[in-house]
C-alpha cells in the first residue's frame, strides 16, 4: 500500500514531455482521420500522444508507452514480451486486443489468428504521434474496432537523430532515423537493434528469458506538384523471443524469477516483411483521391521443446484501399472501399496435418461530418463481407459473413476552450481463423464449428476543456454486447471450447487531468473505471449468468509528477495501478486466486538541449511483484523486479 499512497501523492509518465521552456497545453488534431478534428471539436472519445512526449518518456517499446501513459493496458500474451494483448473498455486481456483495431501510417497491423498486433516492430522513436478513437472508429478501422482504434503515424520530416541507452540484465538498445523534407521529395530510413538477457530463469540450466529485435524502415514520398504525390514504404522486423511457462502461486511466492519445479520454456522467432505503395491525386483545392495497397508477409516459428513440439506458419497478407476525400465550407465527406486478402499456412505437426487457412474482407463506406458554428455532426456506415477458407488433406470448409457498421456523433462548443460530445458506434468483430478450431487434452487439432461474429452497440458522452495551463477530459460510456467471443477452458480439459457470449454489457468512465502548476511543476492524471458483466450465458452446464467478466480490472490509476528546477533538465516520478480482478479463464468467478493488482512505481530524469539529450530511468523502483494469472497456480510473472537504464539521443 505505501507505493501507491506515494505514487498517487506524487503521479503517470503522461506529462514528462512537459519542461520549463515554454509550457503550453493546446487541443491537438487528430491527423489520421480525414476529418481532423481536435481534441475539442471532435465527436468522439479521442486521445493524441504527440513525438515529444513519446521520446522524453524513455520506454523500451510502445507497449511500454501505451501501459504507462494511455487509458490502455497491455500484458505479455502467456509470458512473451515481445507480442503482448492489449485492453480497453473492458474487454479483457484474453481478447481485448482483437477488439482494437491497430493502424500504422493507414497500414492495419490485425491478424487473421490469435496473434496480438505486433507493437514491437515499431520503434517508439520512430513515431510522430499516437492517436486513440475510443468506443469508436468502426466506418474506417473496419472488423474489431469495438473498443476502438490506434493510430500510429511516424515520422516524415527532417530530423536526424542516434539513441542508445544501456541496462541492467544486459539490456541495450541502439536506434537511428535519418529523413529529408522538401517540396518535391520526403524521404526517410530508421533502424533498431534490441537485446536483453532476461530478467527471469526459464529452464532447469538457468537459461534466461532472453529477448532480441531488429528493426528497419524507409519511406518515400515524390510531390512532382500539388496535384498528385506518389509513396513507397518497406519495413522489416526480426524477433527472438524465449520465456517461460507459468508458476503456482507458492513458487511465485518464493520467487518470481525461478523457472519453476516444471519448466516448459516456449521459443518464438518472427519475421515481418511489409512493403506499401500508394498515390493521391488532387484534381482540385477540396478533392483529393488515394490508392494505397500492401503485401505484408510474415513467418512464426514456435517451440515448445519440453512437449517436443514445433510449429511454423507462413503468412501473407494483401490489402488495397480506395479514398475520396471531399471538403468545402463546413462540410466534409469521405467515401471509399478495401480488400484484404490474408492467409496462413500452417506446416504439418506432432498434433495437426499440413493447412491453409484464409480470411477475405471487403467493405466500402461513407463518413460524413457538418461543422456549422458551435455545431458539429458526424455519421458514417460501413458495409463488409467476410469470407473465410479451410483446407487439408481430409477437409474443405467454407463459410461467410455480411457485417454493418454505424457511426453518430455531436459536438458543442461551449466556449472556444470546453466543449461537449456524445457519440454512437455499431461495431462488430468476425472472429479470427483459430476459433474455428480446438486443442485437445493429448494436443491434436479439430474442428470447433463456425461461430457467430461479435456486435457491440456503444454510447459515449463526454466534456473537454483545454487552456494554456490544463487540459481537463471526462467521458463515460456503455456498450451492449451480443455474441462476445471467448475460450471456455474447461477444467476437466474436456469441454474446452471457442464460443460466444450470449449478452454482456460494458460500463465505464475514463477521466483525464493535465496540469500546468507552475512553470517548473506539473500533474497529471488519468482514472478509467469499468464493469462488465456476462448478462446471459451457459457452458458445459454452467450458468455464468451476472458475472464479471475475467482479466479485467475494474479501475486502473496513472499519476505523475514533473520537475523542472532549470530549462534543459526534468524529473519525472509516476505510478501506475491497476486492481485485482478474476483470473482470466475463471468465467464462473469461483477460482480461490485471483488477478493481484498491478503496482510500478518508476522515475526518469531527463537533460536536454537542442543538439542532445541525456536520460536514466528506473522502472518499478519498489520492486514490485506483478503477474498474468490464468488460473489457480498458472501464473505468468510480469515486471516483478526493477530494471535500470541510461543512454542519450543525438540530433543533427
Amino acid at each position: 500500500m505505501k507505493p501507491i499512497v506515494l505514487s498517487l501523492a506524487a503521479s503517470a509518465l503522461l506529462s514528462s514531455a512537459l519542461y520549463a521552456e515554454g509550457i503550453t497545453l493546446e487541443a491537438l488534431t487528430v491527423t489520421s482521420s480525414p476529418l481532423h478534428n481536435t481534441e475539442l471539436n471532435a465527436a468522439d472519445s479521442v486521445e493524441v500522444y504527440t513525438a515529444e512526449e513519446i521520446e522524453k518518456a524513455h520506454v523500451q517499446s510502445l507497449y511500454e508507452f501505451i501501459t504507462l501513459q494511455t487509458s490502455l493496458f497491455a500484458l505479455p500474451s502467456y509470458g512473451n514480451p515481445m507480442a503482448q494483448r492489449l485492453d480497453l473498455h473492458g474487454y479483457g486481456i484474453e481478447n481485448g486486443y482483437q477488439n482494437i483495431v491497430v493502424t500504422l501510417n493507414g497500414r492495419r497491423l490485425n491478424n487473421i489468428d490469435m496473434v496480438p498486433q505486433l507493437l514491437s516492430s515499431i520503434a517508439p522513436s520512430d513515431i510522430e504521434r499516437l492517436e486513440i478513437v475510443k468506443g469508436g472508429g468502426i466506418v474506417l478501422g473496419g472488423d474489431g474496432a469495438n473498443a476502438g482504434a490506434i493510430h500510429i503515424v511516424t515520422k516524415n520530416d527532417s530530423s536526424k537523430e542516434v539513441r542508445f541507452y544501456g541496462g541492467i540484465y544486459g539490456t541495450y538498445d541502439a536506434a537511428f532515423r535519418v529523413g529529408h523534407s522538401d517540396e518535391l521529395l520526403t524521404v526517410s530510413a530508421s533502424g533498431e537493434a534490441y537485446h536483453t538477457a532476461g530478467t527471469r530463469h526459464i529452464d532447469a540450466a538457468q537459461k534466461r528469458d532472453e529477448q532480441k529485435l531488429a528493426n528497419g524502415t524507409f519511406d518515400l514520398a515524390l510531390t512532382p506538384s500539388d496535384l498528385f504525390e506518389f509513396r513507397l514504404g518497406a519495413q522489416s522486423s526480426r524477433i527472438d523471443a524465449a520465456y517461460g511457462s507459468t508458476l503456482t502461486q507458492s513458487e511465485y511466492n518464493d520467487d518470481p524469477a525461478q523457472p519453476g519445479a516444471f519448466p516448459a520454456p516456449a521459443y518464438q522467432q518472427y519475421d515481418v516483411d511489409a512493403f506499401t505503395a500508394g498515390l493521391t491525386l488532387s484534381p482540385t483545392a477540396d478533392l483529393s483521391v488515394s490508392l494505397d495497397t500492401s503485401v505484408e508477409k510474415k513467418k512464426s516459428v514456435y517451440d515448445l521443446p519440453a512437449w517436443f513440439y514445433r510449429s511454423t506458419a507462413t503468412y501473407d497478407y494483401r490489402t488495397a484501399a480506395l479514398a475520396l476525400d471531399f471538403a468545402r465550407g463546413g462540410l466534409q465527406l469521405s467515401l471509399g472501399g478495401t480488400l484484404f486478402d490474408g492467409s496462413r499456412n500452417g506446416g504439418a505437426t506432432a498434433f495437426a496435418i499440413a493447412n491453409e487457412t484464409t480470411k477475405k474482407n471487403a467493405a466500402a463506406y461513407a463518413l460524413a461530418q457538418y461543422r456549422t458554428g458551435a455545431h458539429t455532426l458526424k455519421a458514417g456506415y460501413r458495409y463488409e463481407t467476410v469470407k473465410y477458407d479451410y483446407s487439408d488433406a481430409n477437409n474443405s470448409l467454407a463459410r461467410s459473413e455480411t457485417l454493418h457498421g454505424i457511426e453518430a456523433g455531436y459536438n458543442f462548443r461551449l466556449s472556444p476552450e470546453r466543449s461537449l460530445f456524445v457519440s454512437y458506434a455499431h461495431a462488430y468483430q468476425a472472429p479470427d481463423v483459430d476459433r474455428f478450431f480446438n486443442r485437445d487434452f493429448s494436443g491434436n487439432v479439430t474442428f470447433n464449428g463456425f461461430i457467430d461474429p461479435m456486435t457491440s452497440d456503444t454510447v459515449t458522452a463526454g466534456y473537454t476543456a483545454v487552456t494554456a495551463a490544463n487540459k481537463f477530459k471526462l467521458s463515460a460510456y456503455y456498450a451492449a454486447l451480443e455474441n462476445e467471443i471467448y475460450y471456455y477452458s474447461d477444467p476437466a480439459y474436456i469441454a474446452s471450447v471457442n464460443t460466444n457470449i450470449d449478452r454482456s454489457h460494458k460500463i465505464g468512465v475514463d477521466l483525464f487531468e493535465q496540469w500546468k502548476v507552475t512553470e517548473g511543476f506539473a500533474l497529471s492524471f488519468n482514472y478509467n473505471y469499468v464493469q462488465a458483466v456476462i448478462d446471459k450465458e451457459v457452458q458445459n452446464g454452467e450458468d455464468f449468468g451476472g458475472n464479471d467478466l475475467p482479466g479485467v480490472s475494474p479501475h486502473t490509476v496513472k499519476a505523475a509528477l514533473t520537475i523542472l528546477p532549470t530549462d534543459a533538465l526534468s524529473v519525472t516520478l509516476s505510478h501506475t495501478y491497476r486492481s485485482q480482478a478474476y483470473a482470466m479463464n475463471d468465467f464462473g468467478n469461483s477460482f480461490a486466486q485471483k488477478q493481484r493488482a498491478f503496482n510500478s512505481t518508476d522515475v526518469v530524469v531527463n537533460y536536454e538541449t537542442a543538439s542532445y539529450a541525456l536520460f536514466a530511468k528506473i522502472n518499478n523502483m519498489f520492486d514490485n511483484a506483478n503477474g498474468l494469472w490464468v488460473a489457480d497456480d498458472a501464473i505468468y510473472p510480469v515486471n516483478f523486479t526493477t530494471t535500470a537504464l541510461a543512454g542519450a539521443t543525438l540530433k543533427f
